[in-house]
């Protein structure tokens, strides 16, 4: 008998508007019962609820009391839905989105709590831009100092990350800043609250954190920045070692945090002292889900941003790169990232803003999401009909040109244009975004044999269609619609010691249909000359001339 077939483990899923819990068997994976918790503050964008604060351009906060909501309402109906016995469950694992990161006190205190007024309390959500002045600081000065890591980012670190956030905060409230004991990634900050003990993932640190071969960037190269930001790296805590400070350990992925608290497991109805797994970011996670944690596979997590992984067993330079850091997927092997900013949130943005209430009219006569009917409109054209082509980055790029205040740019457009058109156009400009990706790693000698979608984008079968006929290339997919709860499921598994490592709990527990969608040569072809027109766009707005112009007097006039 199979010890693990009556032995059951939670993931939680914290996404960018809601949190996700799913119940999952040991043996086999089956996801046997699920709930969901929209967090009550969502994305806070405008103003700061309560005291009305109104925010920058670019800024981008969330509520860590909707993440505990989360354990408080998601996990127990997740436990009701599987009609499981608390009893049976023996771990829990979480995943996050990142970098959403939060200054809180030495025990982990959120300052938002005390400083809700202070934008700078507040935890910075991943797609918080306003840092980008403070990147591009900490990349000219990198680059200028020649620093060993840079290149192991693809030249540049993002907006969204550590550092630039850290030093925006320190620039833009040092109150708040010398306040902060802890700088600590939102994964981190939830296993913490689950188990009493303060722990940094491998994951987060190495990604987000510019954490390379056993340190963080040193202090001399803080200090130039600015002299006070100094002493940041000790603000992000210790590891398990007790070594503080730049050399830092950190716990490793599918590791044991610690154990479920008293107060944790009244929150969540799961039983006290149960296995908790170190944190890990929802894109990373989800190659387990996939059972694609093996080199020269590359998983898509497409929703609204897209995020791709692949594990490699050979380090290399690959430029625009999110970044490559040992056992950051799985532990032994070199982990890849690289991402687009908006996909999903581009084809949101268009319905929410461009379509004629006609069209609203007609999908309704239809039986059908607005989605959904632009979608039929589009897939009946040919390739190319629209005469348009677009560039994807309605929310900056993120890789390869590392850029987030670049924008969106539409070329084409005539009077006969038609909201499909353009809707199609978008579908094919994040492809093309995806096909520019995969050229670069391949072409910095990393191969991409296999890839695989995961994300709720794959409900949209021409838009699966589209990719693979862009990419050249068969697309598999993920054999479930959570994917990264499932993969923290997994990995909880681990944690319990269900399984030896990732990569058995991924076979036995993971699952993908290979080659799902298959490109058909014919539209391949002719997405072969419109890409060559995309490149083109890419390559002339690629310096942010122009766009940046743009977005300054755009902040003026909102100022």
């Amino acid at each position: 008998m199979n010890v693990n077939s009556d032995r059951y483990v939670v993931g939680v899923d914290y996404g960018t508007l809601s949190g996700r819990a799913v119940v999952v068997r040991v043996s086999d994976g089956a996801e046997l019962g699920s709930a969901v918790h929209e967090y009550a503050h969502r994305v806070i964008e405008d103003a700061l609820p309560g005291s009305g604060v109104r925010l920058g351009p670019d800024w981008a906060l969330q509520s860590p009391a909707d993440w505990i909501d989360v354990l408080r309402n998601a996990v127990p109906k997740a436990l009701a839905d599987a009609q499981v016995a608390a009893e049976q469950v023996v771990g829990i694992g979480t995943d996050f989105t990142a970098c959403t990161i939060l200054p809180a006190t030495a025990d982990g205190h959120p300052l938002c709590e005390e400083f809700p007024e202070r934008p700078h309390a507040w935890p910075k959500l991943w797609k918080h831009h306003a840092a980008q002045p403070h990147a591009d600081r900490i990349n000219a000065l990198a680059a200028e100092r020649g620093e060993a890591w840079l290149p192991r980012y693809g030249g540049k670190i993002s907006s969204e990350w550590a550092f630039a956030k850290g030093l925006q905060l320190l620039e833009e409230d040092p109150e708040i800043y010398e306040r902060a004991d802890r700088w600590i990634e939102a994964a981190d900050w939830i296993i913490w609250q689950l188990t009493g003990v303060e722990t940094r993932n491998v994951c987060t640190a190495g990604y987000k954190a510019v954490y390379q071969d056993g340190g963080y960037p040193s202090e001399d190269f803080l200090a130039a920045l600015n002299p006070a930001f100094s002493g940041f790296t000790r603000k992000l805590g210790q590891g398990p070692s007790g070594t503080d400070g730049n050399k830092a350990r950190l716990a490793p992925l599918g590791g044991l945090a610690g154990h479920l608290t008293a107060r944790a497991a009244e929150w969540t109805g799961l039983p006290e002292g149960i296995a908790v797994a170190v944190g890990n970011v929802d894109a990373h996670v989800t190659a387990a889900a996939a059972d694609a944690v093996r080199p020269g596979q590359m998983v898509a997590i497409m929703g609204t941003s897209t995020c791709h992984v692949m594990c490699s067993d050979q380090l290399a330079e690959v430029p625009g790169m999110c970044g490559v850091v040992r056992d950051g997927i799985v532990p032994g092997l070199w982990g890849y990232e690289a991402g687009q900013s908006a996909v999903g949130d581009i084809f949101g943005w268009f319905v929410d803003n461009c379509v004629p209430a006609s069209y609203a009219e007609r999908a309704a006569e239809a039986g059908v999401g607005l989605h959904e009917y632009l979608t039929s409109l589009a897939a009946a054209q040919k390739v190319g009909q629209h005469g348009l082509v677009a560039l994807d980055w309605h929310g900056g790029n993120r890789s390869v040109l590392v850029d987030h205040t670049l924008s969106g740019v539409i070329v084409g457009q005539t009077l006969a244009t038609r909201p499909e058109d353009v809707y199609r156009a978008l579908i094919e400009a994040t492809a093309f975004g995806a096909r520019t990706i995969v050229e670069t790693f391949e072409a910095a000698g990393v191969p991409v044999e296999e890839f695989v979608v995961a994300g709720g984008l794959l409900k949209n079968r021409f838009l699966m269609q589209t990719y693979a006929d862009v990419l050249r290339r068969p697309l598999s997919v993920i054999g479930s619609d959570q994917g990264p709860a499932l993969g923290s499921a997994i990995h909880a598994a681990v944690a319990a010691g269900a399984y030896p490592d990732i990569t058995a709990a991924a076979a036995a527990m993971g699952k993908r249909e290979a080659a799902a969608y298959v490109p058909d040569a014919e539209r391949a072809d002719a997405y072969d000359r419109l890409y060559a027109e995309y490149r083109r766009l890419h390559d002339h707005f690629a310096d942010g001339e122009m766009l940046h112009r743009l977005r300054a007097i755009r902040n003026e006039a909102s100022a």
